[in-house]
């Protein structure tokens, strides 16, 4: 009695797999359909259809019964997905990067000046003793050390609004500051000369700033606090906030 491998060793090649296919030795990259015709098995006779004369994807015509298979370490056909992956780099906006540009100016270079007042006593400034002495009669304790930390946030943080450098922890600082000098000039009242609205004014900048960003006229520009500017102005939300706590809870 006939069994597969008989038939198997019988046919002369590497004989029929349990799929519907056998394997040819002269090609890798396909598999061919069994032929045209009856096949005896003990006592069944099976017929089986001869293959389309288009047997390929492409169309073209092919009596051959062979379709061909990709293999795995070919490219990929490309898909119209692969265009979203090519980003255009960073390049020059005239109208948010301007803006930025022109609200670190303003900002920056407004805390250069009051900074310059407080150490130098420049512009008309208390200087350093001057300023102390303004913080002692406020009720703050080392008045002195708070006058040089305010004075040196205020004149390197705003010299580095200028220059869009280290921009969140330079508006963190200036936005601190101007918690502190709200909370120690206002007495209910909003508008200037002796309302916090100058102060409120000068933290709204700060505050935005610190989560715009400096834009890309700025020495930070494509740094990893550029490219992150809300997980950057949240962490130094946090520190600007613990500093002003600790000037009015500790030193106060």
């Amino acid at each position: 009695m006939a069994t597969h491998d008989d038939r198997s060793k019988a046919s002369g090649s590497s004989g029929y797999s349990d799929d519907g296919f056998y394997s040819t030795s002269t090609s890798s990259g396909g598999a061919h359909h069994f032929d045209a015709g009856t096949q005896t098995f003990g006592r069944d006779t099976t017929a089986f259809t001869a293959p389309s004369a288009f047997d390929k994807d492409t169309n073209t015509f092919d009596t051959s019964g062979y379709t061909p298979v990709r293999d795995y370490d070919e490219t990929p056909a490309t898909s119209h997905f692969d265009d979203e992956d090519e980003r255009k780099p960073f390049g020059w906006s005239g109208s948010a990067d301007l803006g930025l540009l022109v609200l670190r100016l303003a900002l920056g270079g407004a805390f250069v000046a009051h900074g310059l007042q407080k150490v130098f006593g420049l512009f008309g400034g208390p200087g350093i003793d001057g300023f102390t002495k303004v913080l002692q009669d406020a009720g703050y304790r080392e008045a002195r050390i708070l006058a040089w930390v305010t004075g040196i946030t205020e004149l390197a943080g705003g010299g580095l609004l200028v220059l869009g450098l280290f921009t969140p922890l330079a508006a963190a600082g200036v936005l601190g500051v101007m918690a502190n000098a709200i909370a120690l000039k206002y007495r209910g009242g909003f508008f200037a000369p002796g309302g916090v609205e100058l102060e409120a004014a000068f933290a709204a900048m700060a505050f935005a700033v610190l989560f715009a960003g400096p834009g890309r006229a700025a020495f930070d520009y494509n740094r990893s606090w550029f490219r992150h500017p809300l997980l950057s102005g949240f962490l130094c939300l946090l520190l600007a906030a613990g500093a002003t706590a600790a000037t009015l809870y500790v030193f106060r």
